[in-house]
Formats: structure tokens, sequence, C-alpha cells
């Protein structure tokens, strides 16, 4: 009878107010959800953190989940049981996902079975947890928004973190030149290892001058900006003609000066993968499951926390010196 029990409770992080990270509760007696019709149920391995968690957390975002919630989106692990009309799943499967319906920073947790993905055994549960929401935001930003081709230059802003990594892979496997930013020597180092052509230091007070040195007077195509509210005013600068700042990620309100987009005709487009059609995300699936196929599409994990350290991991994401690949909970 106690093992029964067992198996019927979970451990999950719950909010049950909007604020800080301390808000974020550790629970041990949380009970095992049961996946519905079109539903699976999965024994969670690794989860990814993701900055727009911390946002909904904290009460400042658009969307706002009913309280009490779990947070987690991109889960890694094993199918654990389906609900009716599941046919592309069995037990046992391993699978990552772009979204969950109980949330994952849990041992278990329930999705939707047309946004789970089966996970090649080329990859572990940590590289499943980072697919996800960084690759197919990258995506969108690239080419389902951004409209990149090949022969194009993109400038990743933040490149070391689980989007800029994606952004820097998926542009140099459609043949872009890429450039990317970092912070510190070693995310420079992992920029250049996953398809930069060239990398600069966004932390040396003239790295916009070396930006402007290396591209000339043609400027950039494309550039994937994950902190708008401080970069919005400098990237507007440095596009080419018809040039599009895709807006990934913004802590807040920034000033730009309008002649600086009217001068080159340039775009200013937000990226949100919450408004994606089901048609779109069906495209980026089949490209990013391509790209593992492929080899080139090779997640990197930064920093790992346990389930319980969930605060301590809301914390760093935001307040880091600098990322180095994909935060994850295992």
């Amino acid at each position: 009878m106690a093992m029964a029990a067992t198996r019927s409770v979970m451990r999950a992080v719950r909010v049950f107010e909007f604020g800080g990270p301390e808000v974020l509760q550790l629970q041990s007696d949380v009970p095992i959800p049961d996946p519905k019709e079109n539903q699976v149920l999965i024994k969670v391995h690794a989860c990814g953190v993701n900055p727009v968690e911390t946002y909904i957390r904290s009460g400042n975002y658009a969307r706002k989940p009913a309280l009490p919630y779990t947070p987690g989106s991109d889960v890694a692990g094993v199918i654990e049981g389906v609900g009716q009309r599941v046919a592309a799943f069995k037990k046992g499967d391993r699978v990552f996902t772009i979204g969950t319906i109980s949330g994952g920073y849990a041992d278990y947790a329930v999705a939707a079975a047309n946004s789970v993905f089966p996970l090649s055994d080329e990859l572990d549960f940590r590289q499943g947890a980072a697919i996800g929401i960084p690759y197919f935001t990258a995506y969108r930003a690239l080419f389902q928004k951004g409209r990149a081709q090949a022969g194009e230059s993109v400038l990743v802003q933040g490149a070391s973190g689980g989007v800029g990594i994606a952004a820097c892979q998926l542009a140099r496997a459609r043949g872009l030149t890429v450039l990317g930013t970092a912070g510190t020597e070693e995310g420079m180092k992992v920029v250049l290892r996953n398809g930069a052509h060239k990398v600069f230091n966004h932390r040396e007070a003239n790295y916009v001058d070396k930006i402007k040195e290396y591209t000339g007077a043609e400027g950039v195509d494309i550039i994937i900006e994950m902190l708008s509210n401080i970069n919005l005013a400098t990237d507007l600068q440095l596009l080419s003609r018809a040039g599009r700042v895709m807006v990934v990620g913004s802590r807040g309100p920034t000033e730009i000066n309008p002649r600086d987009a009217m001068s080159k005709e340039s775009s200013i487009i937000g990226v949100s993968l919450f408004l994606a059609t089901e048609e779109e995300r069906r495209e980026c699936a089949t490209a990013l499951l391509d790209g593992v196929a492929a080899g080139w599409l090779r997640p990197v994990v930064g920093a790992e926390y346990p389930l319980e350290k969930a605060v301590e991991a809301h914390e760093d994401i935001i307040h880091s010196s600098g990322a180095r690949g994909k935060m994850v909970l295992l």
C-alpha cells in the first residue's frame, strides 16, 4: 500500500504567488497528473530553464498562468503513459517537448501529444531539454519571421546562451555568415565552436566599433537580439539597408531614434514562439529533427541544477556573468 501511495505523488516546484525567485516552492506530495485525450505523461529526466519563465514567475509578463502553477516547458524524458487517441507514442519512448500542460519542473509532466517529439539516441536527456524553446525560437526568428537567406549575414547578440547557440548552428547550417557576441572568454569560445565565423566581447567598451569595422559599410542583414532594452538603439546602426532586428528578448523599455530605421528602411520585428501556428511548429520540428539526423544540431548544456535548487537557477539565469549553453534542471 505504501508503495502505491509513493507512486501516486511526485516532487514538483509550485508557485502560489507571483514574485521573486523565492516564490518557487518544492513540494513532494503533488499528485502525478493523468494524461487525457491526445495527451501523454512523461517521466522527466531533465527540464530546460528559460529567461521567460522568470518573467512569468515575477508577474511582469503578458501571459499570466492561473495560480498555483508549476513552471517549465522544455522537458526531456521517457513516455510513462498515453491518453486516448495517441498513436504516435508508446510507453518507454524517449521524447522532448516544447510545452507542457502540468509544468516541467517536476518528476512527471503531462503534455499535449502535438508538442512532443522523438528524442534521438544521439542526444542525452540534458541535451533533449535544451532543444525545445531555444531551437524553435531561433528557427522562428531566423527563417519564419526574419526570412533569412543563404549568403546573408546575421549578428547574434548574446550568442552563448541557449537561443544564441541554436541561432548560430541554424544560421551556419543554412549558409549565412554568422557573427556573435558573448561576455566572457569561455563564452566566446563556445560561440566559435558552434558555428560563428567571428565573435566579439560585448563587455568591451568599443565592441560596437569593432563590429562596424568588421562589417564595413555593408552592415549586417539580420540581428537576433536577446536584450533589446540595452542594445536596440545600437542594433539599428549596425544594420544593412533593409536589415531587420529580431526582438527575441527584452527586460524593459528602451529609447531609439526612428531616423536610424528610416535611413535604411530597416525593420524591428518581435518574435514570440507562443504565437506560432500548428503548421509553423511542424515546420520548425521537421527542420530541427533533420538537423539532429545530419549532425549539426548539437545542444550545448551549461549550468545544471537539481530540482531542489530551482530558486538558485532562476537567480543565476538573470544575474550570472555570462551564459555558456543551456541551463537545465535535473
